[in-house]
């Protein structure tokens, strides 16, 4: 019986079949921008040579129609060469916060950060905690849901990961309420949270004075390859 089982079990390699299913990763970028819808009143995406563009007059995210639950998240990000302010994140896990004004995304966002500071690749809670990890002084609000932080502060690796004017490579790691954010490799986040179980991922242009006044901005947030494996 045993040799029998091996017999079959060595046909299916030949065959290139598995006896587990491989996952599959889906490409959230396309010419159509399918997979994404803008639940703004402002805020402008398109995509070129495979590159998403992003352009906004104020803090704005373009978000996924679909929600996801545990999955890899990979993505390319490309800051502009700017003298005014620049900025911008990934949301993840992320939910729909109404105001006054409309609607805004609310939720886990990995940070991308070119200023002096050098917080790229921390935690930073969308329009709710606010930072995570690393501490602020006065605008990180954990509450219970922030069960635990893996590391113990924010080392000049974690700082030095993200290298600006460059394609810098983001992930995200989402199973259960274990949270990893890496920049070019280097781990940068890992918390245990549970305020979120599913929600939707967020592309992040953090505003441009300079397109509200005039209407014309080189402050351009690039997005490329970005890719999500959904987990079982």
């Amino acid at each position: 019986m045993r040799k029998l089982i091996l017999f079959f079990l060595s046909l299916m390699s030949i065959s290139g079949c598995s006896t587990h299913p491989q996952v599959e990763s889906t490409h959230l970028i396309d010419p159509s921008l399918s997979h994404f819808e803008n639940i703004y009143d402002y805020g402008s995406a398109q995509v070129e040579n495979g590159e998403l563009m992003l352009r906004s007059t104020d803090n704005w995210f373009l978000t996924t129609k679909k929600r996801y639950r545990d999955f890899i998240l990979t993505a390319e990000v490309l800051m502009p060469d700017v003298d005014e302010y620049s900025n911008s994140g990934i949301i993840f896990r992320g939910q729909v916060k109404t105001t006054d004004d409309g609607q805004e995304a609310m939720g886990y966002q990995a940070e991308v950060d070119p200023s002096d500071r050098k917080w790229s690749g921390g935690l930073y809670d969308q329009a709710r905690r606010q930072w995570l990890h690393p501490v602020h002084p006065t605008r990180s609000e954990p509450d219970d849901h922030f069960e635990e932080n893996y590391l113990s502060g924010w080392a000049d690796e974690m700082a030095n990961a993200y290298r600006h004017l460059e394609w810098n490579k983001y992930r995200v790691e989402c199973r259960g309420s274990d949270i990893k954010i890496y920049v070019n490799g280097v781990l940068t986040t890992h918390v245990r949270d549970s305020k979120d179980s599913e929600g939707f991922i967020g592309l992040q242009h953090h505003g441009s004075q300079l397109l509200k006044e005039s209407g014309r901005t080189n402050n351009i947030v690039r997005f490329r390859n970005v890719t999500i494996t959904e987990l079982e």
